[in-house]
């Protein structure tokens, strides 16, 4: 596997480093929903959701699917979804110390 570009590995972590992302990527987790699914699911505004949906498309995180007018979102793969298991799996072994971090952003 070759060494990937710093840079490019830190545009792809920052499409994981919003708590809207995250809520977006767990609310499309197991299913592919449209904009106004995930708008009522988080109770969001359509604005600020369809930003950050263009985020994680632009990171290549997630994809969307035009049926219609409709356009579906999903998680671009399984390793995407595996990733996501990951972050689960990690925090549960550093839980305590993340909940101590002062240098934590809201």
């Amino acid at each position: 596997m070759q060494k990937l570009d710093i840079d490019l590995k830190v545009k792809l972590i920052h499409g994981f480093s919003n708590k809207t992302r995250i809520q977006i990527l767990e609310n499309i987790k197991d299913q592919e929903k449209t904009v106004s699914q995930i708008v009522e699911e988080l109770k969001g505004n359509q604005s600020n959701i369809s930003q950050h949906l263009a985020c994680l498309k632009g990171c290549g995180i997630i994809v969307g699917r035009n049926e219609g007018k409709y356009c579906y979102y999903s998680l671009r793969n399984q390793k995407i979804r595996d990733l996501l298991t990951m972050f689960d799996v990690v925090l549960q072994d550093v839980q305590n110390e993340v909940e101590c971090c002062e240098r934590h952003i809201d």
